[in-house]
């Protein structure tokens, strides 16, 4: 059977360049073959460069670049807050685009420092991190004033969220992290074809609009809940994750440790509480759990 070769076409685009292309595919149905288009998610080397010097290439879905590298740079503690961060241009090439961002004189200093002390060293495999010397630091306890979040809340929430996933609509290989109110309403969503991507791209959102208020929410991710995604909220200061996976033993250990609620396994009928169950609201509270690791 000779099958044409498929066509590549751009369909939709941001500011920088598509995020969904429409390819030419050959379907099977049955025992019957046809030709159709599909569309799919775009994924681009994403540079991030601070003062003018290269620090990271993600390869990221490319929208809403200026919400994730915001949001990178808070949660791998480039920055400490929104207001170090000074100008972003964006600068689309062939090979890829470029982030640049200018930022405060002293974090940069902090930036200089720490890639000088990773100079030389072997990897170890951690998400670009070069060595254990380069970790991001333990974040600070979540200082649990914010308003408890309940079962009924996380529910409505996994509702509303495959509504704002258009990425996910249209191709069926983005993850979502959205930041849902005290009533499980959705206020703010950000899609990419990684995990932690779409999770800083929120957290820079989040930080640039002011959109979490006081903190009475949670974030709800359509992945695992991996250690970087528990580090990743709990340094943007954020109290709760729910997660529709399962999390890893080490993420456990960390929210534990900050007094994060994390969830996992979110369904309509149930989820499993595996770290701050004290801060379910209603009856269905959690009590603490037996075994700790």
């Amino acid at each position: 059977m000779n099958l044409p070769d498929p066509s590549v076409a751009d369909s939709g685009s941001d500011e920088t360049q598509p995020t969904i292309v429409s390819s030419g595919v050959h379907r099977l149905r049955g025992e019957h073959w046809s030709a159709a288009s599909d569309d799919l998610i775009e994924e681009v080397p994403v540079a991030l460069v601070y003062n003018g010097i290269s620090h990271a290439v993600m390869l990221a879905s490319p929208a809403d670049l200026e919400d994730f590298a915001l949001g990178f740079s808070l949660s791998e503690g480039i920055l400490g807050r929104a207001g170090e961060l000074y100008d972003i241009e964006i600068n689309v090439a062939c090979e890829g685009i470029t982030v640049d961002l200018s930022i405060a004189s002293e974090r940069f200093a902090g930036l200089k420092e720490r890639r000088r002390q990773l100079a030389g060293r072997t990897g170890c495999g951690l998400c670009g991190v070069e060595s254990l010397a380069g970790l991001p630091p333990m974040p600070q306890v979540l200082p649990g004033g914010a308003a408890a979040v309940s079962p009924a809340a996380i529910r409505e929430a996994l509702r509303q969220l495959p509504h704002c996933q258009v990425m996910r609509q249209r191709c069926g290989s983005a993850h979502a992290a959205a930041w849902a109110d005290a009533q499980g309403n959705i206020v703010c969503v950000r899609e990419d074809v990684g995990r932690h991507n779409a999770l800083d791209k929120l957290i820079g959102a989040l930080s640039r609009s002011g959109a979490a208020g006081d903190g009475n929410g949670f974030v709800v991710v359509t992945s695992r809940a991996s250690y970087e995604m528990v580090q990743k909220t709990a340094s943007a200061g954020l109290p709760a994750l729910v997660a529709v996976s399962a999390p890893t033993a080490l993420a456990v250990r960390q929210a534990r440790a900050v007094g994060l609620l994390l969830a996992g396994f979110a369904r309509a009928d149930g989820l499993v509480v595996y770290a701050g169950g004290e801060y379910l609201a209603g009856d269905t509270a959690a009590p603490a759990p037996a075994i700790l690791m």
